[in-house]
């Protein structure tokens, strides 16, 4: 059973009891006797799950999770949307920009079951096409301006380094192609 513990706005989940750190030397009932036995201590595998535990535990190594980062990058854009005035050029720009702000959490789910590399590819441009997207209006936002800058450039800020991201995974999704 996994649990959510919260660690400085980040979500990380918990290990199942059975991979916890005092239970090092037990091994999956899938492996053959002849190979456990085998193994010294310091051969024996590590599972992901312990992986993944053991490095989260280490305070200088933060895991990098694309999902959460578009998620408050999500939440962020529906409380810049919720922050425009109620005109007619705010109501306009605050449909566009909840769009394409959006939509890359969504379609960063799709890409992840992917049914080919090159599906792959497609959707992780569908999501680097949103994020471009909303770089435009937001600069337009802030060029106007219809918030204050300190409210906006973090945004236009986090927007451009996911822009990067995603064209940096594009680039190697096409090289892995092959």
């Amino acid at each position: 059973m996994k649990s959510k513990n919260r660690t400085g706005g980040r979500v990380r989940e918990e290990p199942n009891a059975d991979f916890a750190p005092g239970s090092r030397d037990k091994t999956s009932n899938a492996q053959p006797a002849s190979a456990r036995d085998g193994l010294r201590r310091r051969e024996r595998p590590t599972s992901n799950v312990q992986r993944r535990h053991q490095s989260a535990t280490v305070p200088s190594e933060r895991r990098f999770d694309l999902e959460e980062r578009l998620l408050e990058y999500a939440v962020r854009i529906i409380r810049l949307v919720d922050a425009l005035p109620r005109t007619q050029a705010g109501r306009h720009l605050a449909d566009q920009l909840l769009r394409c702000g959006t939509s890359p959490l969504a379609n960063h789910g799709e890409l992840q079951g992917a049914e080919s590399r090159k599906d792959f590819i497609h959707k992780l441009g569908i999501c680097l096409k949103e994020i471009r997207e909303a770089r435009r209006w937001l600069r337009l936002v802030h060029r106007v301006p219809l918030l204050t800058p300190s409210k906006v450039e973090p945004l236009i800020c986090e927007t451009e380094a996911l822009a990067k991201i995603f064209s940096a995974s594009i680039k190697t999704a096409q090289r892995n192609r092959g």
